[in-house]
């Protein structure tokens, strides 16, 4: 597996991780590029471990995984969607959710980077260099998710609150995506 074909897969693992990024970007008031940089390496940092973790567990796990990932990954998801809605709809206490703490990014990243643990099974199988790959993965996912953040605080200003509405929806959406697809109904 080359180059090209790794970065490939690394750009679509990453789309989750760029529409919740889009999703931190809509509430925050200005651009912060600390919290920007904090985002992309929670999500760089997650996209590339799992893949690792995905490789070491081999073909032994494979199928429990598969079984699951999907809905672990829809109950985050929705939770967190839940709880932007939640914070946007709520009277105006002059804060935003522009969290970046550490249960808050952590529930984000994981939800994030299943599919890659799947996908570093399949690296197993296919005797990939799995170090390579999850060092492309991880910093394709980074700066997806940097450039995420800017282009959701340049909606965000316009928007404020339905942006942070919205930004909830998405982030259901993804997981109704993510279940709907892996129980074959779309």
């Amino acid at each position: 597996m080359g180059f090209f074909e790794i970065a490939l897969i690394a750009v679509g693992l990453a789309m989750d991780a760029f529409a919740v990024s889009v999703c931190k970007g809509l509430s925050m008031r200005k651009m912060e590029w600390k919290k920007a940089l904090i985002i992309g390496a929670y999500f760089g940092i997650f996209q590339a471990g799992m893949p690792v973790i995905g490789y070491l567990l081999g073909a032994s796990f494979s199928s429990f995984v598969e079984k699951i990932d999907h809905w672990i990954a829809f109950a985050l998801l929705l939770l967190i969607g839940l709880n932007m809605i939640r914070e946007a709809i709520k009277p105006d206490s002059g804060d935003q959710n522009d969290k970046v703490d550490f249960k808050t990014m952590i529930l984000l990243a994981v939800a994030t980077s299943i599919d890659a643990l799947t996908v570093g099974i399949t690296f197993a199988f296919l005797s990939a260099n799995i170090f390579l790959s999850a060092a492309i993965i991880g910093i394709i996912t980074f700066a997806l998710s940097v450039i995420g953040v800017k282009i959701g605080n340049k909606f965000g200003d316009k928007f404020e609150s339905k942006a942070e509405i919205a930004g909830g929806v998405i982030l259901i959406l993804i997981g109704a995506k993510i279940l709907l697809e892996h129980l074959g109904i779309i």
